[in-house]
């Protein structure tokens, strides 16, 4: 329109001229308005003009038009425009114009330069360009504007090279922020950026004379450039058609058009421009990886189009190109590249539904890209690492599962070309993918504790890949393997499997020093928080990776034990198991290796470990001459050394063993032990000895002594720990002197003193370990010790500090009488053989503790308030934690008086004491005081007091013993987050509250400590749904105590199991216990079975103690403690009786509260478990009992059961008719029902009758009751359900066999009809789903294999049966976990396992109620990628030779005043054209943009559009000409907006729409293509929030407008 208006002006004012200068105004700023007509005139001269500039005008008045047109144009350029530049960049602008008047103001304003740039020619531009080049002249987006206007008149080469290098600067930008650069300058430099690449460099690609350039610059820069990939590939989009070589059709076009040819380049044939493609794909950005697309799709179409041979090499001389062509193999070449980009493109979904179909085609893409010749490389392998990237960076896990899946799969069945990246891949993404745990998960189907599938895989990879490598590449690329699981925090699943793998990969000498020390990294940094037997394994395998990848040659044994010092004995590497002796083993058949690292001769009789060691002894024992020894050396020495001696004596042992010599004299092992003993000997009477020499003696004696006191690993007799307890017995009685001159001698008097005093003892404890069992003649020593060390520690603590100040020294040595005291008690109750408690010293120990103050706090000194050392914490919290360990230690010492008592003897001032309330309740006053002071993790000896005393005073004091439960749970409580610390103390706990005569006496009255009990204990069952163990606990000792209770009197037994019955609920939770876990629970739980499941193959298993803290175990200990009663028991008899009542309305309630519930629910889980324990109950219920419940049993058949659970009820029933025949009455009743009360409940009852053979056992008379049968069944087998039928005829043909088999001749009446329905039902014609059913219920688990006697046993009910009903693995509780709970032992009355059966190897059968067919698999399995539909890249669209087209009907109408344009060139679909249509005329758009006006004559067009196209102004653009249609757009102030989703994209709910918008639609696959989105000014996107991720592009365009017009609604609404 306003072109329309600028040809009439020129058309009635023959002065061009002076119609511009009238235009421009003479004084006034030129303003938005003024300078978009300014614009149009010069665009109306410009076209009148033709090319005069040149000179071409062949008459003399169109020479004088040209010269004033050139005249205005100068004027206007220099005069007008430029003076308006440089003020906008002065922020002058247009007077109060916002900013976007102010783009406008811009855009005209380079517009009408442009114009003049063609009019006047290459001087007027390179005089402007020139200016926009000067620093400070204009700002950078008007310069960058005015350039891109300028750039095809420039020629002159010194300001093309000028423009192009400061472009290029611009693009680069400063390489990031973290230099002191603000925000706000960081996005400047970002928008600048985008615009040069935008509008600047694309504008110089399309100057012939500047293309070479901008491509240089682009693929030459220098390495220290920073990279810029994103920005590149703007660029390379937007001069697609210049960096390509141009086809016959491209050149045809362009010589229609008049276009002159641009300076062709071939990207094709840099290795720099693929460089940069590929790192696009796998950019994060979603716009970089779709313009990489754009690129390589360009790429191949040029080439299959050009059909020339050419290639584009790799830096490296040998390996295969990135790029290359050939005729002969064009459709091949074509389809990989299709291939290729589809999968690519389909990537972007992220939806593995989508996916999943595509993912064959990689297959093809291996096979297309290996050549089987040659053995080696056809296409680079970096373009399918970038396939993988972008799966294994994706954010959907299970999209990242099938790609390391499928990259380990074809990686490891094929063969393994040389490539350079190839190492690197696998040590970057694949890595970084494999630090997922979620991959680690188990497939459906597969067993718990078996080996993951991934962990499987990898194994395999790993071991195929590092033996297909050269040998130069192996050591590098395992230390970078390494050295990844080492720089990065690693959860405990994914490097226990990267672990695993190592340990796989074949014997071979790759590892260095650098590789055993970024092993030891993955033990010291990556494993600190794990749990435990996670750890333990990763551990054992990390060291097996040692072994049999350490290259003996280039470590030393100070290299290996420097390693092996990582490895934690209670973990994994413990004496006795299969990874020491293989440690031992490799040792010993290295020696010769190892002995050219030592800097002496090793003697043939001796082994390089042992002389090693023997340095290592004597280093470790020398200390300076004069040494301030205040602090404790670091026990991390004494560890390796102790260590290395045993292994020293293992390998040397396994030495005599291989030569035949089975000496016992073991020279070597004596040599390394009689430095230590010179010392040890002279303890006693050597006072001279520095103190840091004796401490490192004893740590390393006491490293020592602790190989035999933890867990043994083998029963045999040890010849090495025998020689080792002969050795320290000699030096006994001088261990004992200086133990007890040290702790009584007031040696010990500063704050780190106490460090060694914990030493001492600790050592004392351990000489107290193997005496008892070693030498009984020390007891005497032993008993002295202790006569003595109590003596002394009892006289300290009752001396009174005579003066006011009170001094550190004698503080520190009352903590240390009271440890002392401490250790000596926790002795004599461990070590009962050595007869302690005998001793005098321990009565006047009882005495004096019963009447000492409890919760002493020691005073602080004075001295530490005045001054500190460097040593001496001065702060209260440090003398805090001495003050609690004090309190502690006398709470511990008070315990052992308190439970020998209860345990031992009668000591009359013992009895006193607990017959004393008044003593009793300020004893527990104290406890409580006690709780409050202390930390959390000193509580557990108070707890066990307060069992003893809370027992003695419920009765009188209730209140004070409920108190002292809230205290103590809430101090539990808050250690739930402490891993460490809350076991213990959550046992402590447990012991005190549930003690049996606690429970007992709370019972008695049912008053308010027995309500305060069951609300612990159910807080407690609900704390184990979130902390896996804390039921166990509980269960375990209750049941432990209740069955197995610690007195020996009758009425003792009989009021503890009566806690049983008083706290059922405990025993109910139990049986029913078992949470849904989250998956990453579920996993953790996964993988430790697994490790389990190794057995001895693993240390860790042997070493690390199992806690039992499996949720399964918990049902495994209520179940045996069920299998341990006994019936004949009155008191067990009555509990039995009333639990299974309890257990019934139990059942009953959940069968109320949820009548529906699905498969694999919470609700189908606790009902399955419920029918579970009744039917272990069974055999034990009496007749009488069942007479009460056999109603409720059968009723429970006509609830809405899940499979599980009905066969559990059917089986219950089935064992109750054998047992008990005369309840058979009752079950024909079941039969009586009306129809809707059984609906298909019915076939419970006739699956029970299917087994009526076992029914049938103990009945005399059998014809009577198999006449009843038949009569029953008989009215079923005619049902309209076809399920009831099935079952009806299954119950039928096997009581008519038993009729048969019986000779019964009293059915002669009924045979006709039986015979009938059997014959009927075996030859059912066709292959339907009837006779598939009838087949598949006969060869049912249930009616074929199952025998409800034999196959009575724990295994049948909680393992074979959930397994073969489809019940959820969690539910599966195996055999092994029966007998591995060893707290309850088995029962030996009740049967465990199968006997004789089928059941065991059977699978699940593929019988239900409702057939849901068979090939839907099938189908499923036969879906090929050729379902997916293949993306429409608009370029390809058919080249129409139609000019543009304008049919203004709107405006003759006068219809619209709408400013909007929508563009829907790039839409290929006539129906959403059509529906497009319709929309812009009701919503009144000015134009619709389309690609080809022939749509309008398609009938599905037509359909949609009802007419609208008539009253729409219709105007065709080609997809390739819009960038000129949207540039020349932009210059007339409009604003382009796309609907595309990219990082920067606005929302449309915030963006407001400018007057003058142009909304560019996308194409219906591909969205807006690469080359046009560097055009848009914003993308918009629509907010959604649902999985599928775009919208119609018809529905988007309609949502748009829509807002579009909303807001000019309103915006016109404010203005009237």
């Amino acid at each position: 329109m306003e072109l329309v208006l600028a040809d009439t002006l020129l058309s009635q004012c023959p002065d061009s001229g002076a119609l511009l200068r009238a235009v421009c105004g003479e004084d006034a700023a030129l303003s938005v308005e003024r300078a978009e007509m300014l614009h149009f005139l010069l665009q109306r001269v410009a076209a009148t003009a033709g090319s005069g500039w040149r000179g071409q005008g062949n008459e003399r008045g169109e020479e004088e038009e040209a010269a004033a047109a050139r005249r205005v144009a100068w004027e206007a350029a220099l005069g007008r425009c430029l003076p308006m530049l440089l003020s906008w960049g002065a922020g002058g602008g247009s007077a109060g114009g916002s900013q976007k008047e102010e783009l406008r103001l811009l855009r005209a304003a380079c517009g009408a330069l442009q114009c003049c740039a063609s009019l006047c020619g290459p001087p007027l531009a390179e005089r402007l360009a020139q200016k926009a080049l000067e620093d400070g002249q204009l700002r950078t987006e008007a310069a960058v504007e005015v350039l891109a206007a300028l750039a095809p008149w420039l020629e002159e080469p010194e300001l093309l090279g000028r423009t192009v290098k400061a472009a290029l600067r611009l693009l680069r930008g400063g390489g990031g922020g973290g230099d002191g650069r603000v925000e706000e300058e960081e996005e400047e430099e970002e928008r600048d950026a985008l615009l040069v690449a935008g509008r600047l460099l694309p504008a110089l690609g399309r100057n012939s004379a500047a293309l070479r350039l901008v491509w240089e610059g682009l693929m030459l820069a220098p390495k220290s450039a920073p990279e810029r990939v994103g920005r590149t590939l703007l660029v390379l989009s937007a001069l697609s058609d210049a960096v390509f070589p141009a086809d016959a059709q491209q050149q045809q076009r362009g010589s229609s058009t008049g276009d002159a040819p641009l300076q062709q380049l071939d990207a094709r044939l840099c290795s720099r421009f693929w460089d940069v493609v590929q790192k696009g794909l796998t950019e994060s950005d979603a716009l970089c990886r779709k313009r990489a697309r754009y690129l390589l799709k360009r790429a191949v179409d040029v080439s299959n189009k050009l059909c020339a041979e050419y290639w584009c090499s790799t830096d490296a001389e040998n390996g295969p190109c990135l790029f290359w062509w050939c005729a002969e193999k064009n459709n091949q070449l074509t389809q990989f590249w299709d291939n290729y980009i589809l999968i690519m493109e389909t990537l972007e979904g992220n939806q593995i539904h989508v996916i999943k179909p595509v993912l064959p085609k990689l297959n093809s893409l291996y096979e297309h890209a290996v050549s089987e010749q040659k053995d080696c490389w056809v296409f680079h392998p970096s373009w399918h690492m970038c396939i993988y990237k972008r799966m294994f960076e994706s954010d959907n896990k299970t999209l990242i599962r099938e790609g390391v899946f499928h990259f380990l799969e074809i990686w490891q069945t094929n063969r393994f070309p040389t490539s350079p990246g190839f190492s690197e891949f696998i040590t970057g993404p694949l890595m970084d993918a494999l630090s997922e745990s979620s991959l680690y998960s188990r497939l459906s189907g597969q067993m718990i504790g078996t080996c993951p599938p991934l962990a499987i895989k990898l194994q395999k990879f790993l071991a195929t890949f590092l033996t297909n490598l050269p040998e130069e590449e192996k050591s590098r690329f395992l230390l970078k393997f390494i050295q990844k699981m080492s720089n990065r925090h690693w959860c405990a699943v994914p490097i226990l499997f990267l672990s695993m793998a190592l340990a796989h990969i074949p014997a071979c000498s790759v590892l260095d020093i650098e590789g055993l020390l970024a092993l030891r990294d993955v033990l010291q940094c990556t494993m600190i928080t794990h749990q435990i037997l996670l750890r333990g394994a990763a551990q054992c395998y990390l060291l097996k990776a040692a072994v049999l990848l350490t290259d003996v040659e280039k470590v030393s044994l100070s290299d290996i034990s420097n390693f092996i010092i990582s490895l934690r004995p209670e973990e994994s590497l413990g004496r006795g198991t299969g990874l020491w002796t293989t440690l031992c083993d490799w040792l010993h058949a290295n020696d010769k290796c190892f002995r050219r690292w030592l800097n002496c001769d090793v003697p043939q009789d001796k082994t390089a470990l042992g002389v090693y060691v023997q340095f290592l002894v004597e280093d470790y024992l020398k200390t300076p001459i004069v040494s301030h020894d205040c602090l404790m050396p670091d026990w991390l020495e004494a560890k390796l050394v102790a260590t290395m001696i045993l292994l020293a004596a293992d390998v040397e042992e396994m030495k005599h063993k291989s030569n035949g010599n089975g000496s016992t004299e073991r020279i070597e092992l004596k040599a390394l032990l009689n430095p230590l003993l010179d010392v040890l000997l002279k303890l006693g009477t050597n006072p001279y000895i520095s103190t840091l020499k004796t401490d490192k003696c004893l740590q390393l004696l006491l490293k020592l002594l602790q190989t035999w006191s933890i867990r043994r690993y083998r029963s045999q007799v040890d010849g090495i720990i025998t020689f080792l307890q002969n050795s320290f017995m000699a030096a006994t009685e001088s261990l004992l002197d200086f133990l007890l001159r040290r702790l009584t001698a007031n040696e010990l008097n500063t704050i780190s003193d106490l460090e060694r005093c914990n030493l001492y003892l600790a050592v004392f404890s351990e000489l107290t370990n193997f005496c008892s069992i070693k030498c009984w003649k020390k007891r005497t020593s032993i008993c002295s010790f202790i006569s003595s060390l109590i003596n002394a520690s009892l006289c300290n603590l009752q001396e009174r500090n005579s003066e006011e100040e009170v001094k550190l020294g004698e503080q520190i040595q009352k903590v240390v009488s009271m440890a002392s005291l401490r250790i000596i008690c926790e002795i004599i109750d461990q070590k009962s053989d050595l007869q302690l408690e005998s001793l005098p010293a321990v009565d006047t120990l009882k005495t004096v503790f019963l009447c000492a103050q409890l919760n002493h706090v020691l005073k602080k000194p004075s001295s530490m308030e005045k001054n500190s050392s460097f040593e001496e914490p001065a702060s209260h919290q440090g003398w805090g934690k001495i003050v609690a360990l004090y309190i502690h230690d006398q709470w511990s010492c008070l315990h052992f008086i308190l439970n020998n008592y209860q345990n031992v003897s009668k000591d009359k001032s013992l009895e006193q004491f607990l017959s004393d309330v008044q003593k009793c309740t300020k004893t527990l006053q104290s406890a409580l005081e006690a709780i409050t002071i202390l930390p959390s993790d000193h509580v557990s000896p108070v707890f066990h007091c307060m069992k003893i005393l809370v027992s003695k005073l419920l009765g009188s004091s209730e209140s004070l013993c409920i108190e002292a439960f809230d205290l103590a749970w809430k101090t539990i409580s808050s250690l739930s987050n402490t891993q460490l610390i809350f076991w213990p103390n959550l046992k402590a706990f447990v012991q005190f509250v549930f003690d049996p005569e606690v429970l007992a006496a709370a019972a008695e009255n049912k008053s308010q400590a027995y309500i305060k009990i069951k609300e612990i204990m159910f807080q407690m069952i609900e704390m184990s749904s979130t902390k896996t163990g804390v039921f166990n606990m509980l269960l375990n000792y209750c049941c432990q105590s209740w069955i197995f209770p610690p007195f020996g009197n009758t009425s003792a037994v009989e009021n503890v199991f009566s806690n049983a019955g008083n706290y059922s609920e405990l025993l109910i939770e139990a049986c029913l216990f078992g949470t849904v876990f989250r998956r990453d629970q579920r996993l953790i739980q996964e993988v430790c079975a697994f490790v389990e499941n190794l057995g001895e193959e693993c240390a860790a298993n042997i070493v690390t103690e199992s806690t039992k803290r499996d949720d399964h175990y918990v049902r495994v200990c209520a179940i045996k403690f069920l299998c341990l009663l006994d019936e004949s028991n009155p008191l067990h008899k009555k509990f039995i009786e009333d639990f299974v009542m309890k257990l019934l309305d139990k059942g009953e309630l959940i069968s109320k509260s949820k009548t529906r519930y699905y498969v694999n629910s919470l609700q189908h889980r606790v009902k399955n478990r419920l029918w579970q324990t009744l039917l272990v109950l069974f055999p034990k219920l009496h007749e009488d009992n069942l007479t009460r419940t056999i109603d409720r049993i059968l009723r429970a058949g006509y609830s809405n059961n899940q499979a599980s659970v009905k066969y559990l009820i059917e089986w219950t029933i089935i064992l109750i008719l054998h047992k008990f025949p005369h309840f058979l009455q009752k079950f024909w009743d079941c039969f009586s029902y009306g129809e809707d009360q059984l609906k298909t409940s019915i076939c419970t009852y006739l699956a029970v009758l299917s087994h009526f053979d076992i029914i049938l056992q103990n009945i005399s008379e059998k014809t009577p009751v198999l006449k009843k049968a038949l009569v029953v069944v008989l009215q079923w087998c005619f049902h309209h359900n076809f399920s009831v039928r099935l079952y009806a005829l299954i119950a039928l043909k096997k009581i008519w066999g038993l009729c048969k088999a019986l000779y019964v001749d009293d059915f002669e009446t009924l045979t006709p009809v039986i015979e009938c329905s059997l014959n009927q039902a075996e030859s059912m014609h066709g292959t339907g789903n009837a006779k598939k059913n009838w087949q598949r219920i006969q060869k049912h688990f249930f009616f074929e294999n199952f025998h409800p006697l034999k196959d009575y046993c724990l295994e049948a009910i909680f393992y074979t049966l959930p397994r073969l009903s489809d019940i959820a693995e969690e539910e599966w509780i195996s055999l092994s976990k029966f007998t591995a709970f060893t707290v309850i032992p088995l029962s030996v009355t009740f049967p465990y396992y199968h006997s004789e059966t089928e059941l065991l190897d059977l699978k699940p059968s593929d019988w239900s109620q409702q057939d849901m067919g068979l090939n839907s698999a099938e189908l499923g399995n036969q879906r090929q990628w050729t379902d997916v539909q293949k993306k429409i890249i608009p370029w390809n669209t058919p080249d129409l030779d139609l000019e543009f087209v304008f049919q203004d009907r709107a405006t003759k109408l006068g219809k619209s005043n709408s400013k909007l344009i929508v563009v829907a060139s790039l839409i290929d679909k006539p129906t959403n054209l059509g529906g497009l249509c319709r929309t812009c005329e009701i919503f009144g758009v000015s134009a619709l943009i389309v690609g080809s006006l022939h749509y309008v004559n398609d009938k599905q067009f037509q359909y949609l559009s009802v007419s609208a196209e008539q009253w729409l102004s219709l105007i065709e653009v080609k997809p390739f000409q819009l960038v000129d249609y949207l540039e020349q757009k932009k210059t007339e102030g409009y604003t382009i907006i796309g609907v595309e989703q990219t990082a920067k994209s606005c929302d449309l709910t915030e963006y407001c729409f400018p007057e003058k918008s142009l909304l560019l639609l996308g194409n219906e696959h591909e969205g807006i293509p690469a080359n046009l989105i560097q055009q848009l000014d914003i993308c918009v996107e629509i907010p959604q929030q649902g999985i599928i991720r775009s919208l119609n592009v018809h529905v988007s365009g309609a949502l748009l407008i829509w807002e579009y017009t909303r807001q000019q609604i309103i915006k016109e609404k404010s203005q009237r």
